[in-house]
């Protein structure tokens, strides 16, 4: 009889749905239909980067200058753009791998319907339906065995235990885990969005940005602005239209065109636009260096976060451990004859038996490798191995080398746990104990002289001890460990040097656990059972202070243990390759998915090792350092020239003095002392290591540069209008003079350490600043004007004092900063 047929004449068959219940849940909605989209579409992620007030006030000034013909003063226009389009494209490639997420991912579910089994899509299971599961299936829904032969399902991608569990009827079953043995019968429970992978899925698909300090504190500093711009644009279309000798003649003369151009001026230079953009190009060429690494940045501000990391919690199995189990060691026997295990000859000969069987389980296959497989060893009669027995056995004919019957299993079922005290039995179960509690997986060897027969190995029955033959005697124990990746110890050495704690969460079973952590290197007497963490969310965060590895944790507890170190002010990395660990890496400031990974935890990951080599990892937190490190450097840039943008902004306006630049000055400026040197220097390399408040210590030194700049120009056209007897052209000749040597200035203090490349920059910046001022075509274009010799030489001197002030200002800044050299992450 096929097993097609033995289902369906099974007692349990009436059980099955018809055709008229399954379409009164179709009705019901009792489907297995689930759609989460993510939290923003395309048109939410287009007007969140497009659609804010900073985009209209520069939109609104790029159009006006258009519309009043000076297009030449409008190219601001195009850094923003470049701004909106890179924040929509990231923000729409997180979507999109948000909407790919998906924890079931088999295309057809097996039912019993209508006496018959069925092949239907995933969607169409409803509430209460047959499930048939067969060894490969994955299921698609929530259930309850009702019959099973030697079901064993995979629930490591959900749960972080390494092992198949063993079903018996009535237990539950999760949607998204695997049969791996054996087959039966389960009731559909939860369906849709009720279900163990659909709530997972839907909370893992909630939309979020990784949490980057550089991302924030330019935030910061553009919601400064913005609410800043608002009154200074009034002071300074005020200042402008008075200087044009107040509002009605201007309006009445057209003298209003020019007062407007100035006032876009002064507005666009408050706005450090190339800083955003440089900050996303510093990012997106980090993300092509470390693609050459085999490491995918899928959000780009991922690199500088791994940089701020100051604990990475760890998955065992997959992350620490490459998920497949080794051969450890062969333990003599303190209960055998002083002739050791020898006194059985052909032991090792069997072990390599057990090794070779082609049905042999994943543990008895590592014994391969060390122990060599007799081909002329024919066995008598084999019983194979199962999750129910949990042991093997094999009888050889009484002329070979391994005469007799051999047994291959767990200690405590293979040897009875009620021998009294003292008996041989009891001290090998006593050994086995010992190594076991060291995170060892035991299994014993054991002999006898009666022999198994065919009939014994069929009737073997799943009451410990049944089918076994009688007269064992223990040969040897054998200890197994999971493999562990080869480049473990030495990453997690370099996060220890660099200051960065790890904790060891984990699924599986606390002392084996605490077995791996030591072999790499994590001094741990036993592993913390999750099971009994406190719910209360300061006392979790106690726990995680005071304990490094864990076992038995679920997938909800990984994702309170992530925040809860968060809480207490860490910023954590999470790295995994299961399901179970999606959450985790979901809510963690870093996800990093090795390329083990399942789909859903790949698309929640902000990293992924394409490689699955873990010694990856200190590359990234380089690249990491280098990027946040530069863009420290060049922020001081953008942001001191904020600050005496404002500042002129203020003065010029409230003292009624027209601005002293056109738009397209100040972009040329602007490209001079900032924008060109700093695409260079955010590109260079820099291993200085992170310290928080990057924003404050930009802060610092930019403002008060800033000032410097503003004082500087402030003094020219004080000088100008008291002389007088200069034109509008020879004063912004002489302000862009003054403003670009004290900007040049605060780049060399900014660049330092200077090495040739450096040095290289900043002399080819004052190249092009005497090109810009002499050739006639960049000369025209931008409108510049040589001034008078008095004029000129007031602007060098007042230059030269300027950068003599930026350079006591920078000398104070690197003793402030030497004061934290050497300190730890």
């Amino acid at each position: 009889m096929s097993r097609t047929a033995k289902i369906i004449a099974h007692p349990h068959a009436q059980l099955g749905l018809s055709g008229e219940q399954v379409a009164q849940r179709n009705a019901a909605g009792l489907t297995n239909r689930f759609s989460q989209a993510s939290s923003r579409s395309l048109w939410e992620i287009v007007r969140a980067n497009v659609l804010t007030l900073f985009n209209a006030i520069v939109a609104g000034s790029f159009i006006l200058l258009l519309v009043l013909g000076q297009w030449r003063d409008a190219l601001f226009g195009f850094s923003a753009v470049g701004n909106a389009v890179i924040g929509v494209v990231q923000e729409y490639r997180a979507k999109r791998a948000l909407d790919r997420l998906a924890v079931i991912n088999t295309p057809h579910a097996r039912v019993l319907r209508d006496g018959t089994v069925q092949d239907i899509e995933v969607e169409a299971v409803v509430h209460e339906d047959i499930l048939v599961l067969r060894v490969g299936d994955q299921i698609p829904a929530d259930a309850t065995t009702i019959d099973s032969e030697s079901l064993e399902i995979d629930e490591s991608l959900l749960t972080g235990e390494a092992d198949p569990v063993l079903k018996a009827p009535v237990d539950d079953v999760l949607s998204g885990s695997s049969v791996v043995a054996g087959h039966g019968l389960a009731r559909v429970t939860r369906v849709g969005a009720e279900s163990f992978a659909s709530r997972l899925t839907a909370e893992a698909k909630r939309f979020s940005l990784v949490n980057s300090e550089i991302r924030n504190g330019l935030n910061r500093v553009l919601r400064w602005i913005i609410w800043a711009l608002l009154p200074i644009m009034l002071i300074v279309v005020n200042g402008q239209m008075q200087a044009a000798g107040g509002w009605e003649q201007a309006i009445s003369s057209g003298s209003w065109r020019t007062a407007v151009v100035g006032a876009v001026a002064s507005i666009i230079a408050m706005v450090p636009l190339g800083l955003v953009l440089m900050t996303s190009v510093a990012f997106a060429v980090s993300g092509v260096r470390l693609a050459r690494h085999k490491v995918l940045i899928q959000e780009l501000a991922a690199v500088e976060v791994l940089a701020r990391v100051d604990i990475i919690c760890l998955d065992k199995t997959g992350t620490l451990t490459e998920g497949a189990i080794v051969f450890d060691a062969v333990h003599s026997l303190a209960a055998t004859p002083e002739t050791g295990a020898d006194e059985w000859p052909g032991w090792r000969e069997s072990l390599g038996w057990f090794g070779a069987d082609p049905n042999a389980n994943a543990t008895a296959r590592c014994l391969a490798e060390e122990f060599t497989a007799d081909s002329a060893l024919g066995a008598v009669a084999a019983i194979p191995f199962s999750s129910e027995r949990k042991w093997s056995a094999v009888a050889f004919g009484a002329d070979t080398v391994a005469a007799g019957t051999w047994v291959l299993g767990a200690p405590e079922l293979v040897l009875n746990p009620e021998s009294p005290r003292g008996s041989a039995a009891a001290t090998v179960l006593g050994e086995a104990n010992t190594l076991a509690s060291a995170g060892m997986r035991t299994l014993v060897l054991a002999h006898s002289s009666e022999m198994i027969s065919t009939n014994a190995a069929g009737a073997a029955g799943t009451a410990a001890g049944a089918g076994l033959p009688s007269r064992l005697s223990s040969t040897v124990l054998l200890t197994f460990r999971e493999k562990v990746r080869p480049d473990a110890a030495r990453t997690l050495a370099y996060f220890r040097d660099q200051g960065v704690g790890v904790r060891i969460i984990s699924g599986d079973d606390p002392q084996t656990v605490a077995a791996v952590a030591r072999e790499v290197g994590i001094h741990v007497e036993e592993g913390y059972d999750a099971r009994t963490l406190p719910a209360d969310p300061d006392q979790l965060a106690d726990m995680m202070e005071q304990q490094l590895v864990f076992g038995r944790v679920t997938p909800t507890q990984k994702k309170d243990m992530v925040r809860a170190l968060q809480r207490r002010g860490h910023v954590v990395a999470m790295t995994g390759d299961g399901v179970n660990d999606a959450l985790a890496l979901k809510h963690a400031d870093i996800g990093i998915a090795m390329n083990t990974a399942a789909a859903a935890t790949k698309a929640v990951s902000r990293l992924v090792l394409l490689d699955g080599r873990f010694d990856r990892l200190p590359s990234v937190v380089a690249e990491g350092r280098r990027v946040i490190a530069n863009i420290e450097r060049v922020s001081v840039l953008y942001l001191s020239k904020t600050a005496y943008a404002i500042a002129m902004s203020m003065i010029f306006g409230a003292l009624i003095w027209g601005f002293p630049f056109l738009p397209r000055q100040l972009s040329a400026t602007d490209g001079l002392t900032i924008g060109i040197p700093s695409f260079f220097l955010a590109l260079m390399a820099n291993t200085r290591r992170y310290r928080p408040g990057f924003l404050k210590r930009s802060l610092w030194f930019a403002v008060p540069a800033g000032l410097i700049v503003t004082a500087g120009i402030l003094a020219v056209n004080a000088y100008a209008r008291l002389v007088g007897g200069f034109s509008t052209e020879d004063v912004q000749g002489a302000s862009v003079i003054t403003l670009s040597l004290i900007a040049l200035w605060v780049l060399v203090v900014v660049s330092r350490p200077l090495n040739l490349a450096r040095v290289g920059i900043v002399l080819a910046m004052y190249i092009v600043l005497v090109g810009m001022l002499t050739i006639p075509l960049p000369r025209d274009f931008f409108n510049l004007a040589v001034p008078p010799p008095a004029l000129l030489q007031l602007s060098v001197i007042t230059a030269f004092v300027g950068c003599l002030a930026v350079e006591i200002l920078g000398r104070i800044r690197a003793r402030v900063n030497a004061r934290f050299r050497g300190r730890p992450v």
